[in-house]
């Protein structure tokens, strides 16, 4: 499971991802981090069978937990299947089908929002939930 993770300058200084991992004996991979002097934003992945465990230790240490259930979003109106989110994707969510087509493999996803800067007809976008707009993230 996908969880993106909100909090303040009091939890930055926390070691939050160790305290969960021992805590539930997770294994917790962070896919996408911006951890800023007032605020950070991370996307996690942690096993299905764990992630309640995992949710209830951040949500103790005061980390606003999302689940992020859905992937990238592609515009069919927009898509020109030019290609150039295949050849970025470091999952290979995109693929090209017998017609030459872009489509989506959604549950590859994880958020990573590089396909986004190079789609020349913005036509990829993620959920609203799942970005905040003020931070930059680099993946990690």
């Amino acid at each position: 499971m996908l969880l993106l993770l909100k909090f303040d300058s009091k939890t930055i200084r926390k070691p939050i991802i160790s305290k969960a991992t021992l805590e539930t004996n997770a294994l917790i991979n962070i896919l996408r981090a911006n951890v800023g002097a007032r605020k950070g934003e991370m996307v996690v992945e942690v096993d299905d069978s764990k992630a309640r465990d995992v949710e209830e230790v951040f949500r103790r240490f005061g980390v606003e937990v999302v689940e992020l259930r859905e992937g990238i979003v592609k515009d069919e109106g927009r898509c020109v299947h030019c290609g150039l989110c295949t050849s970025i994707c470091p999952v290979e969510v995109f693929e090209f089908d017998e017609n030459w087509r872009v489509v989506v493999r959604e549950e590859r996803c994880v958020h990573c929002g590089v396909c986004i800067g190079v789609c020349p007809c913005n036509a990829l976008s993620l959920p609203v939930n799942s970005i905040n707009k003020d931070l930059k993230f680099h993946t990690i």
